[in-house]
């Protein structure tokens, strides 16, 4: 399966600036969302339509969060069939599919998070399937430290990071995708970052 990349600067680029010392006037090449505009004909969507406009932008976010393509999949599906237990295919009475499918996708990703933390408590270390991230963003060498980088903050900061700067959610959408107050959003992205330049001045 195949994950675009794109050429255009955005939130994620402004991420690897803030955090790796990029030149304001260099293309990063990065993994972007493609479905800023939902392309529904009118209406709220249907189940299908939803998933065909936005699963694989909530599989970029899983990686992000789980580290592992395949079970970054596996995330976004159970995620999506939540919903349909939930709401149903037409998903009725469901007033904002995005924020819903961006919450299910981060309580589907903690959910295997605190699975892999109890199985390594009996077994090796997790090693991925397959590479942790697309090849083409590993391309790119501040990519892979900036997610290594990534991989060892809390979860609740890398959370905060990746709805910020890949899903470019404001704060007040990240507090209620992740149930906390914005003030909480604010010092925990502001934490995170400077978590980021300290472990990134290894890589230098």
């Amino acid at each position: 399966m195949q994950y675009a990349i794109a050429a255009a600067p955005s939130w994620w680029s402004r991420l690897l600036a803030r955090v790796s010392g990029t030149e304001g006037g260099a293309v990063v090449r990065e993994l972007r969302p493609s479905a800023r505009v939902t392309p529904y004909d009118g209406g709220p969507p249907t189940l299908t339509e939803l998933y065909r406009a936005r699963r694989l932008d909530m599989v970029r976010l899983a990686l992000f969060l789980v580290d592992d393509l395949h079970t970054a999949e596996d995330v976004v599906q159970d995620a999506f069939a939540a919903l349909c237990r939930a709401y149903g295919t037409s998903l009725d009475g469901l007033q904002d599919p995005g924020a819903y499918l961006h919450t299910a996708v981060v309580n589907a990703a903690r959910s295997v998070l605190r699975r892999r933390r109890t199985a390594r408590g009996y077994t090796p270390p997790h090693q991925p399937a397959s590479a942790p991230v697309d090849e083409g963003l590993l391309l790119a060498e501040e990519h892979r430290h900036v997610l290594d980088a990534l991989a060892r903050l809390t979860a609740r900061q890398r959370e905060v990071l990746v709805l910020r700067y890949w899903s470019e959610l404001t704060e007040a959408q990240i507090a209620q995708t992740l149930g906390l107050s914005r003030g909480t959003v604010k010092s925990t992205a502001s934490r995170a970052l400077d978590a980021l330049e300290k472990r990134l001045e290894a890589f230098r």
